[in-house]
């Protein structure tokens, strides 16, 4: 359900770096929002480094932007946040000044996965079931 897009430059991380990374972006939201491993999907965008800038200025910086269904509470989130960001820097070896995060959220109602609409958040399981 939850979706994360990883954008960087070209080669700023490692096929290795980034199997760690989605991999402690899953374990992050599963763990914080109570929901399975397998609901969070994980998308690398790697852009020519000539596309890529960072104060008006060629950089290579890694932005994290994440979608969830609005109604986990507010603190959850900023942990979310919190969490992927120490992750990022470390896993990446990006600079810490030049990691950003931003999660947003909208209604659950929003959106469709596997041709159904999705649960509001604590629903999941009648989901499931449907």
């Amino acid at each position: 359900m939850p979706i994360y897009t990883c954008t960087t430059a070209r080669w700023t991380l490692t096929a290795a770096a980034k199997a760690r990374l989605a991999a402690d972006i899953t374990r992050i939201h599963a763990d914080i929002n109570k929901v399975p491993p397998t609901y969070v999907d994980v998308v690398f965008s790697e852009l020519p480094r000539d596309s890529v800038f960072a104060g008006g200025r060629p950089g290579t910086p890694l932005l994290i932007s994440g979608w969830a269904r609005r109604g986990h509470p507010q603190k959850e989130t900023t942990r979310l946040a919190l969490e992927r960001f120490a992750a990022a820097s470390r896993i990446a070896g990006v600079p810490q000044d030049r990691v950003m995060v931003v999660i947003q959220d909208s209604p659950a109602r929003s959106a469709v996965e596997a041709g159904r609409v999705l649960p509001d958040p604590g629903e999941e399981a009648e989901w499931l079931d449907g």
